[in-house]
């Protein structure tokens, strides 16, 4: 196998791309912290781009508007996947994982705004905070904790997290863009319906595209347009990577020995997960704990802390017991509530897109400085306890398998 080969199956493990994760964010803690923590602040803040199209940046935005649209991008490229040949295709099977994602979203904002509403101001308008799952992390603890529970936990916690990711993406659209530049808007829509008719279409001048052109060359230039226009649209630019990933094909056609979907994923993967959100990690983790003296009293604190540890646990597994209770949808036979109830505490880690909300939150630098510590004090809690829940069902589970071989021989 080569080195390159051996990278890419690397990125594909969910225990080595959430390790990467987390030592990019230990890393920016230290740093932040520490005796250099004004070269941390300087490698932020310092800008690059083309200014004549509006594009010069800091490391920090083009972070999280640049580099976390890939990731987003593969995100809606795994729910289109999974809408046309996964989970989400049966509806009756889709419903218990949906219903928690919503449930997992609604009830965490409700429990930040118990908080904060009285407060008002800025404070309560971090209530999209506690709403997403982080994929890469919570996919990374069932790996390394779970290797005996049923497969299908994974396929639920991966639904659950991509629907409540769409969501977050949803509110970022609509909660929080502050202004609308409609003409790049309109464009940007444009380069959509382009990029999906040059996926989907059948007509002889796609045909012709496709029989001479690499797929790279012709999408990768439009992806940066759409890119970019969606950016000064004044939406977030990782709308664009979502928008694009459900426009994927999925299927194949004769002469493609794979389609585009999983051609693009295999492509975008190890970028992602080896370097756009650590990168990511790397430039939003980083809280100065000098500026964190009223942490503890702070209403936002409690709020992202409550609305991540309590309302994503009673959100998820309350909302998936009353859908089953009430509704068709059912459980799979393999899974039990004991690990429904874990994936609960599982869909408490929010680090990703919680801290970029965060960022779109708050001009505060206090408010700021309280919601990514609590964030990141929240995810590390749900990681434990998380661990401690799935780990000791694995272990009976694994025990129990062991007990049936021995009757049986």
């Amino acid at each position: 196998m080569s080195v390159l080969a051996r990278l890419r199956a690397a990125s594909g493990s969910d225990a080595v791309s959430g390790s990467l994760l987390i030592g990019a964010a230990i890393v920016a803690l230290v740093w932040a912290n520490s005796p250099l923590s004004g070269s941390y602040e300087a490698l932020r803040s310092f800008s690059f781009g083309p200014d004549a199209l509006h594009l010069e940046l800091s490391v920090e935005t083009w972070a999280a508007d640049g580099f976390l649209a890939v990731f987003f991008f593969i995100v809606g490229n795994e729910l289109k996947q999974e809408l046309v040949h996964g989970e989400l295709r049966d509806p009756r099977r889709a419903a218990l994982p949906i219903a928690a994602a919503i449930g997992g979203v609604v009830v965490p904002a409700l429990v930040f705004l118990a908080f904060t509403l009285a407060e008002g101001g800025e404070a309560a308008g971090g209530w999209g905070i506690p709403m997403a799952t982080d994929i890469a992390f919570a996919l990374a603890v069932l790996a390394v904790v779970g290797r005996s529970l049923p497969a299908p936990l994974r396929t639920f916690l991966l639904t659950l997290a991509t629907v409540d990711d769409m969501c977050a993406v949803v509110v970022i659209a609509v909660a929080y863009t502050a202004g609308l530049n409609l003409v790049a808007l309109g464009f940007a829509a444009i380069g959509l319906a382009v990029f999906g008719y040059l996926q989907n279409g059948r007509g002889r001048a796609v045909t012709w595209t496709r029989s001479r052109v690499p797929g790279w060359v012709l999408f990768g230039p439009l992806a940066l347009v759409i890119w970019a226009l969606v950016h000064a649209s004044g939406v977030h630019a990782t709308v664009a990577g979502v928008a694009m990933g459900l426009l994927m094909r999925t299927h194949s056609r004769v002469g493609e020995s794979m389609s585009p979907s999983h051609q693009a994923e295999q492509a975008l993967r190890p970028f992602s997960a080896g370097i756009a959100l650590p990168v990511f990690a790397l430039t939003s983790a980083g809280v100065s704990l000098a500026g964190a003296g009223g942490f503890w009293t702070s209403t936002i604190t409690w709020g992202v802390i409550a609305g991540l540890l309590l309302g994503k646990f009673s959100g998820i597994l309350g909302v998936s017991w009353l859908t089953s209770r009430f509704t068709g949808a059912h459980l799979n036979p393999q899974l039990g509530w004991a690990d429904i109830a874990g994936i609960g505490v599982l869909g408490a880690i929010g680090f990703t897109v919680s801290l970029l909300i965060a960022d779109l939150s708050f001009t505060t630098e206090s408010h700021l400085t309280d919601a990514k510590g609590a964030v990141l004090l929240a995810s590390a809690v749900a990681s434990v306890l998380a661990a401690i829940i799935l780990g000791t069902r694995s272990r009976r589970l694994r025990l129990a398998s062991r007990q049936q071989v021995i009757t049986r021989s």
